[in-house]
């Protein structure tokens, strides 16, 4: 997911987001410990989506108590 897709979305929309991101990290990473993802580029990915999604709930925090 891009950040510019992340921008459209309202705060609840990433904060949902976020939850389901994590939810699919911890599946991906049990997973993988068990057997051998074929991708593991997938868990990366996912990192970075949830790392996106946080950074535009700070930005717009931190908007919130600027005004």
């Amino acid at each position: 997911m891009k950040i510019t897709e992340i921008k459209e979305l309202t705060t609840k929309e990433i904060v949902e987001r976020l939850q389901t991101e994590k939810e699919t990290l911890v599946r991906l990473r049990l997973t993988h410990a068990v057997s051998p993802l074929e991708n593991t580029t997938k868990i990366r990915e996912n990192k970075q989506t949830i790392a996106r999604l946080k950074t535009v709930l700070r930005e717009r925090e931190l908007n919130e108590n600027q005004n």
